[in-house]
């Protein structure tokens, strides 16, 4: 019941989803989350049995604010 890790996909190289997470989730134009355990390494602090990941695709209408600022549109950060 906790998000375990969160990001954006940068990488633009990647240009069609593989069904394999370790590249999708890395896509240009995504972002993912993943419900459960999080990695040590990165400081997360959540113990769980799964490490769920959910992917969307954002490049057609997506859009992200924070303190209702557009900071990411259709996929690319916003300058």
């Amino acid at each position: 019941d906790r998000i375990g890790e969160a990001a954006s996909g940068t990488n633009y190289g990647i240009t069609r989803f593989t069904k394999n997470m370790l590249f999708d989730e890395k896509m240009g134009g995504t972002i993912h989350i993943a419900l459960g355990n999080s990695y040590p390494e990165t400081g997360g602090l959540n113990k769980s049995a799964i490490h769920w990941d959910i992917l969307k695709d954002m490049k057609n209408d997506g859009e992200i604010y924070a303190d209702d600022k557009l900071f990411y549109k259709d996929g690319k950060f916003l300058i």
